[in-house]
């Protein structure tokens, strides 16, 4: 691929992401229009305290969740580290990519850093960072495909139809990457593809299953977060939890691959437009507040915090390093001879 075609595509992702901010944005203020700031305000106000505490909760345990992704491509890459090292990594990573988008780039580029640090080799890194995005694609495909069979068939037939189009879509795209992938780990178990110069050995089927598992657990925390935040605003006949856990990961992935930072606009009005009609959207749109509040800026926050902390306890250390390495030095005593003395003359 030439460099003219790799700028070409670059900015054709740059430029898809801003096409899809501002797509997304115009759908929010129509699907908003008739509602207020105040009325929006007064949703997220009203939230009660219970459910809060309850989804920050769940937000802890999604992101415990997220730093095993760190730790299962560890093993994968044949690698063993302190177990603080990879959920700093981890949590640290996708707090930085869920809240800038372009996870490879922006969750990479700190992972690089702490890694390299850690003496893993920058192509492991490149390995890592492959299998845990699989991890990720696995346990949505695999929750979406649970939420579709647990939608009612009557909710997409009262759904227009580029929406059921849509779904029906996504379902089959989902199952076609499960089913893809475990074939190739059955197949070609302990083979190896080259991508350049990386090798990247197949894994086992045991392995594709705990990498599901692993990304069903984070959708399922993810999910939750918004859950305890929607539920004093939807009773659970009108969307039971099949469905909703449903339309919340189509909208997760949508916002990931509409390349928006944190996919937010995409999200808020994919998941609102999929509502019935009977329901409140600005008590809606309050709760989707809360829930980029609780899981995108206070993991962002709270895990940027620690690793502050540890940068500067790292250059406390290594400033404490050379001052014992200056007083351990031996003084090296200088004899000056009498050749010396005579040049010196």
């Amino acid at each position: 691929m030439s460099i003219k075609t790799k700028r070409f595509f670059k900015k054709l992702v740059n430029y898809a992401g801003l096409f899809f901010f501002v797509l997304a944005a115009g759908m929010l203020y129509w699907q908003l229009r008739n509602y207020s700031l105040h009325q929006i305000a007064h949703a997220l106000w009203n939230i009660p305290f219970i459910n809060l505490v309850m989804a920050s909760v769940a937000c802890l345990m999604g992101y415990v969740v997220l730093s095993l992704y760190d730790y299962l491509a560890l093993r994968y890459t044949g690698h063993k580290i302190s177990w603080w090292k990879w959920m700093l990594a981890g949590m640290l990573g996708f707090a930085i990519s869920n809240n800038a988008g372009n996870a490879a780039v922006s969750g990479g580029a700190i992972r690089y850093r702490l890694y390299t640090r850690w003496r893993i080799p920058a192509g492991d890194i490149v390995k890592m960072l492959t299998f845990s995005g699989l991890t990720y694609f696995l346990g949505f495909a695999a929750v979406e495909i649970i939420g579709y069979f647990l939608v009612s068939p009557e909710f997409l037939e009262q759904s227009s139809d580029g929406f059921s189009f849509g779904i029906n879509g996504l379902f089959i795209a989902c199952l076609s990457l499960i089913l893809a992938y475990y074939a190739i780990t059955i197949a070609f178990c302990d083979k190896s593809i080259r991508a350049g110069q990386i090798k990247f050995k197949i894994p086992s089927i045991g392995t594709a299953l705990v990498q599901t598992l692993l990304g069903m657990m984070d959708a399922l925390c993810a999910g939750m977060v918004l859950y305890f935040c929607i539920r004093p605003y939807v009773s659970a006949a009108i969307m039971p939890f099949g469905m909703f856990i449903g339309l919340f990961v189509v909208a997760m992935v949508a916002g990931v691959f509409s390349q928006v930072p944190g996919g937010i606009g995409v999200f808020e009005s994919i998941f609102i437009a999929a509502l019935p009609e009977s329901v409140d959207k600005a008590n809606i749109f309050g709760a989707l507040l809360a829930f980029r509040i609780i899981y995108y800026l206070l993991p962002l926050v709270g895990v940027g915090g620690l690793f502050f902390i540890y940068e500067r306890w790292l250059r406390a250390r290594m400033r404490r390093w050379i001052e014992e390495a200056k007083q351990k030095m031996p003084k090296i005593p200088l004899h000056i001879g009498k050749n010396d003395q005579k040049i010196s003359k």
